[in-house]
């Protein structure tokens, strides 16, 4: 698919092209092997979180704290 073909579609019909990509990846997750790291790094913000010094945000939120 070309990126002119993205560049017609309306905003709706992109969130549903991107869910139907994540529903088709998922239906394949033995094919992808996570990171080492990425076990790691999901224990440590789990650690985080249960010592209370991690807190949920909305995305909004995270989009704004991503961007500083």
């Amino acid at each position: 698919m070309s990126t002119l073909v993205f560049d017609r579609m309306s905003w709706e019909d992109k969130l549903r092209a991107l869910q139907e990509l994540w529903d088709a990846i998922g239906r394949e997750g033995d094919r992808y092997e996570s990171p080492d790291w990425h076990e790691q790094a999901l224990k440590e913000t789990q650690q985080r979180h249960d010592a209370g010094g991690e807190q949920p945000m909305d995305w909004a939120t995270a989009k704004r704290e991503l961007q500083k």
